[in-house]
């Protein structure tokens, strides 16, 4: 181990055994905690639509919405959900409603309430491969395009933690910088940007000439990373990345996309907000600047 003299904070030594006692973890401190049980009783809203999403405009969450508007878009009307806003800065996520979904207490989960008994849903890779046997759509059934499909699927899930929990958490979270952990998860970064752009030089999308969930997947945080994620577009050098760039905007200009991303969402201009979504027209009616210019009131 290295000399404590020159650890950060300096002096520090890991004991010998870590006990929890609410550290300062920087801006989402109080997101994460060691255990799993629930912090409070509360039942999670229903609406109207077998499929019940619970969830927050996050790049995981903005996978589903946007495969279900992506869906819906198709004529897929067995897709029509309610989308429930979970706002993890003040705990929802850890109701005992939540925690029955998800024992992992993560946004995104889901209900489906067309089955008998109802199906629950958590981890946003596992929502968008039922929500695609389901409807039979953005999972090709030919062998090799499957196949590519779901590598590049679990590609994004096991890349996120280092762009996100790593990165993101150490290079804008974090209550002090680190010189450290910032270089070794900006390498990791540019790495992952690196396999993307070497593969997109040859191939439309991720899964070859097809738009597929991988895609969806990949792209709220791939392209939030090369549209200034974390304000470290400059740092990263992402405009290297050419061949993500235009998969970036590509996929971006998609209507369904452009819908996806908005609900849910508690960040940026309020009229890309959508906290609750019920109904196509929640998109014209609903937005978060007319809900409150309206004194708070949905209609």
């Amino acid at each position: 181990m290295s000399d404590s003299a020159n650890n950060q904070p300096p002096g520090y030594t890991p004991p010998e055994v870590w006990r929890w006692d609410a550290q300062d973890g920087g801006e989402w401190t109080s997101i994460n905690r060691p255990i799993a049980t629930p912090t409070h009783e509360k039942a999670l809203p229903t609406g109207e639509h077998p499929l019940q999403l619970y969830s927050l405009g996050t790049p995981n969450g903005q996978k589903v919405t946007i495969m279900l508007e992506e869906l819906l878009a198709l004529g897929h009307s067995g897709a029509e959900y309610d989308a429930w806003y979970i706002n993890i800065g003040k705990g929802d996520q850890f109701g005992s409603g939540f925690v029955d979904i998800n024992p992992n207490a993560k946004i995104p989960a889901m209900m489906d309430h067309s089955t008998n008994p109802p199906t629950r849903l958590f981890e946003s890779a596992a929502i968008m491969i039922y929500l695609a046997e389901k409807f039979d759509a953005f999972l090709p059934t030919e062998h090799y395009r499957r196949a590519e499909t779901l590598n590049w699927l679990m590609w994004q899930m096991g890349s996120a933690p280092f762009l996100g929990g790593g990165f993101g958490h150490f290079y804008a979270y974090a209550p002090f910088k680190m010189e450290y952990p910032i270089d070794r998860y900006a390498m990791e970064t540019k790495r992952l940007l690196h396999v993307l752009d070497l593969h997109l030089a040859d191939h439309e999308y991720l899964a070859g000439d097809v738009y597929t969930i991988a895609d969806m997947a990949a792209w709220p945080w791939y392209g939030s990373m090369m549209n200034n994620a974390y304000e470290a577009a400059k740092f990263l050098s992402v405009e290297e990345y050419t061949h993500v760039r235009r998969w970036t905007d590509q996929i971006g200009s998609r209507e369904a996309v452009k819908r996806g991303r908005m609900v849910t969402r508690g960040m940026g201009p309020l009229e890309e907000q959508l906290l609750e979504r019920h109904s196509a027209e929640d998109f014209d009616n609903n937005t978060q600047d007319k809900v409150e210019a309206r004194g708070g009131k949905r209609v």
